[in-house]
């Protein structure tokens, strides 16, 4: 495990996590994250899926941080037949699960590389959970090398490869083998699937940008940042803007 995982490092990430945000807050995250995988499994299973009309398949993309605020711009991109005919293929195919996500981002050339690859995680493990992992841009940019991967992985371990397919197995290693060791980690409380896993290399990227952000942005930008939780729900697609109360 120490040729793939730093365990100082993500000892020290999940005491700097518990000295900033209560147990509960994090446990109470991991279950948004099991809500939003029921809505996403009910949406895009073998029968429901091809009947989605773009307003349901809206309602999937806004689960997702990088689109959910590009619904527009994705259907004026790809028609709705294209998209559910691509992620049918990615969800279903029976290919290896490195050439559905290869050809994914293939298909959608047209889109940004962060939405093609974070959208392409996002459908893939919040459908099968137990079975796939997440890659967003702050787990690991890869023109950047910087996310929350970076700073818990052994110095010899390498992410990048030459197709993203392949980087999203490299991703899914260093993933399962921080998933392993949440007991020592001791993180395991928050939720022993891959959520809790999830909701722990959040914090680990979200500890890391507010220490830079403090570095470089004035006190002013630094008293508007949402606090750590909210941080976390946002990049992780759960967060929802509360309803402004009626007087």
């Amino acid at each position: 495990m120490s040729q793939v995982i730093d365990m100082k490092a993500c000892q020290e990430f999940m005491k700097e996590t518990l000295g900033r945000i209560q147990k509960d807050d994090l446990v109470e995250i991991a279950a948004q994250l099991e809500e939003k995988s029921a809505f996403l499994k009910s949406n895009l299973n073998r029968v429901e899926l091809p009947t989605l009309t773009v307003d349901e398949l809206t309602q999937v993309f806004k689960k997702v941080f990088v689109v959910n605020r590009k619904t527009k711009l994705l259907f004026e991109t790809y028609s709705l037949e294209e998209y559910k005919t691509s992620i049918y293929a990615l969800l279903y195919d029976e290919r290896p699960v490195k050439e559905r996500f290869q050809n994914f981002i293939d298909t959608h050339k047209k889109l940004d590389i962060y939405i093609r690859f974070d959208l392409a995680s996002e459908l893939l493990h919040y459908n099968e959970p137990n079975k796939y992992w997440l890659w967003s841009r702050w787990l690991w940019d890869p023109k950047l090398n910087t996310g929350a991967l970076p700073l818990v992985a052994s110095e010899d371990y390498k992410l990048s490869a030459a197709t993203y397919g392949e980087m999203y197995m490299n991703v899914g290693k260093a993933v399962a083998f921080i998933h392993e060791m949440a007991e020592a980690v001791e993180f395991q409380f928050i939720n022993r699937s891959l959520f809790g896993t999830n909701v722990y290399l959040s914090c680990v990227y979200v500890i890391y940008a507010y220490t830079i952000f403090k570095v470089k942005m004035t006190e002013e930008f630094n008293k508007v940042m949402p606090p750590i939780a909210e941080f976390s729900k946002r990049i992780l697609g759960v967060h929802e803007k509360r309803k402004p109360v009626a007087v």
